[in-house]
């Protein structure tokens, strides 16, 4: 007797699991830390200010007294940014029933929000980029974090050069004589590994318990400057590390990114998806950077 199987049968039921998975990297470390701010004009400033170091001050009874010259305040500026995505959905493409998702626009839409953020990322500490003012033919473009940061670490010129204690130990004391209280180092994922060979160096000890687990990492760097959060960012530039008051940064929103519905001139719906943003460091010498890693 021939068995009919499932080979022979017709019209059967397909599988299709209502998960979508993605890993692709969605993280804005730098953008999520710090606060926002609305800013009214596609050039903005602000003002920085200082006073004088210390000086010994012992006068004669009597004595007359004297002005002493001030300087001005630091006028700093910075320029908005536009960012744009667009896609495109059929509108048989919306109608027809799908696995793991309510609609194709939801799931685009979703997927363009997360990829404008990372370029918006990319914008603050991904690439060393100088503010452009721009016009009718050029893209206004904003002042990177590295053009916003005075206090700086030279790793060098070598292909060799990289992170080490010493250079964060510098530039930690350099932001402390500054007066400025960091309390981040952000660095790219091969530093991470970098900052968790630190706890091995010689001459120290790591205490191991009794357990089945072993941490090899370092959350938080405690330094006679200050202890500073360790965080990872896969957008910045590799060349750099950061050392960070998020208190001391604000991302400056001229217009909010928002989705438009695109004039409608074919068979499915065209979005847009726009915002204007910027960067701006409320003084430069509060954070600082080494530069000129490998």
């Amino acid at each position: 007797m021939t068995t009919f199987t499932t080979y022979d049968q017709i019209g059967k039921a397909e599988d299709v699991s209502s998960i979508i998975t993605n890993i692709s990297p969605s993280a804005t470390p730098f953008f999520s830390m710090i606060k926002s701010e609305k800013v009214s004009a596609r050039v903005f400033e602000w003002q920085e200010d200082s006073i004088r170091n210390s000086a010994t001050n012992a006068k004669v009874e009597g004595a007359a007294f004297s002005t002493v010259a001030r300087a001005a305040t630091t006028l700093r500026s910075n320029t908005t940014q536009i960012l744009s995505d667009t896609f495109m959905v059929s509108a048989t493409g919306d109608a027809i029933k799908l696995h793991g998702r309510a609609s194709e626009t939801a799931l685009q839409l979703g997927k363009a929000l997360k990829a404008i953020k990372l370029d918006l990322e990319k914008a603050f500490v991904g690439v060393d980029n100088a503010s452009v003012t721009g016009d009718s033919s050029t893209a206004r473009e904003m002042a990177s974090a590295t053009q916003q940061v005075t206090t700086t670490v030279d790793a060098g010129a070598n292909a060799t050069d990289a992170l080490t204690e010493a250079k964060i130990l510098d530039l930690a004391e350099d932001c402390y004589d500054n007066g400025s209280d960091p309390s981040v180092l952000m660095v790219k994922p091969a530093d991470a590994r970098i900052v968790a060979e630190f706890a091995t160096a010689t001459g120290r000890n790591r205490e191991h318990a009794q357990t089945k687990t072993l941490v090899n990492t370092i959350d938080l760097l405690v330094t006679p400057f200050g202890s500073f959060n360790l965080v990872l960012n896969r957008e910045q530039l590799t060349t750099h590390a950061f050392l960070i008051d998020p208190a001391m940064w604000r991302s400056a929103v001229l217009r909010p990114f928002t989705r438009t519905l695109l004039g409608k001139d074919s068979d499915g719906d065209k979005h847009a998806i726009v915002g204007e943003y910027s960067l701006k460091h409320m003084n430069f010498g509060a954070d600082g950077m080494i530069t000129g890693l490998s």
